[in-house]
């Protein structure tokens, strides 16, 4: 039997995903200034594109939870 549609919650479950994502940019982007002329350039340039995928989640994250508060 498949659960019901439950969205009750969605909106502080989005607001959750951003924090934990701007945390986990920002962590990175601190690992980067400290240690980044250490790391091998691929690895480096990895880590930046990665914190650009996270900048566009959260902008993704922000616009659901806009979409979620007004249906409500």
């Amino acid at each position: 039997m498949a659960k019901p549609d439950n969205r009750a919650d969605n909106v502080e479950k989005l607001q959750s995903m951003v924090q934990n994502t701007l945390e986990n940019a920002e962590e990175s982007e601190e690992y980067l200034a400290e240690f980044a002329d250490e790391l091998p350039a691929s690895q480096a340039k990895q880590m930046r594109e990665k914190n650009e995928r996270r900048c566009r989640s959260v902008e993704g994250f922000r616009e659901e939870i806009k979409d979620e508060a007004n249906e409500h």
